[in-house]
Parts: C-alpha cells; sequence; structure tokens
C-alpha cells in the first residue's frame, strides 16, 4: 500500500510540475521549464522508493552496461556494406527497368499490336 501511495505522489509531483509550467505563463521560459524539471526531478525520487521504481532503475543499468558490450563495426565494414547495399540496389533497379520494358514490348507490340504505326 505504501507503494501505490508513493507513486501516486510521484504522479502528482510530475503532473504539478507540468501544471506549473502553464501557471507561470507570464515568467521567463526559464522558470517554466525548471518547474517542469524539478516535477520530473522530484517524481524520479518518489517512484524511486517503491519496488517497481527500484526495478526500473535497475533495469536501466543492466540495459545501459549491455548497451556498452556493444561492438560497432568499423567505417572500412561500414563503407564496405554500404558500397555493397548501393551495388545491390542499382543491379536490382537496372533489372527490373529490364523486366518492365521487356513486359511492355512483349504485351503492347506482340500481343496487343498497339504501337504499331
Amino acid at each position: 500500500m505504501a507503494d501505490k501511495f508513493k507513486f501516486a505522489l510521484a504522479v502528482l509531483l510530475l503532473v504539478a510540475g507540468v501544471a506549473g509550467f502553464y501557471l507561470l505563463a507570464d515568467q521567463a521560459m526559464i522558470l517554466r521549464v525548471l518547474a517542469v524539471l524539478a516535477g520530473a526531478g522530484l517524481a524520479a525520487a518518489a517512484a524511486w522508493k517503491t519496488e517497481q521504481g527500484r526495478r526500473f532503475f535497475d533495469f536501466s543499468k543492466e540495459a545501459t552496461n549491455e548497451a556498452k558490450k556493444v561492438v560497432w563495426p568499423s567505417r572500412k565494414e561500414t563503407m564496405q556494406t554500404t558500397g555493397l547495399v548501393f551495388a545491390f540496389v542499382v543491379v536490382m533497379a537496372l533489372f527490373l527497368w529490364l523486366t518492365d520494358k521487356s513486359l511492355e514490348w512483349l504485351l503492347y507490340d506482340v500481343v496487343l499490336g498497339w504501337r504499331k504505326v
């Protein structure tokens, strides 16, 4: 029950931050943005105290650690792969153009005879 109360408090703090943005419409933009950031920060702090919040933050840490393990391709590998993709696109474009023109000739000239002038 305490977790539900903390989570509801977090949602209310977030809503209060957003409401502060609109209530401070006549103030400088920096104050309005600070109101939203303060509400979001307090909401995150309150949510962190719940069981779901701790699980979410643990999951976020694990996801960050896994993202750091990713091996990105080198510049050379990236250029080679990009070149291969472009070459394949050109070959496919030529193939489809030739197929289209062949079917056009077959259908209009040979079968229907529409282009005989």
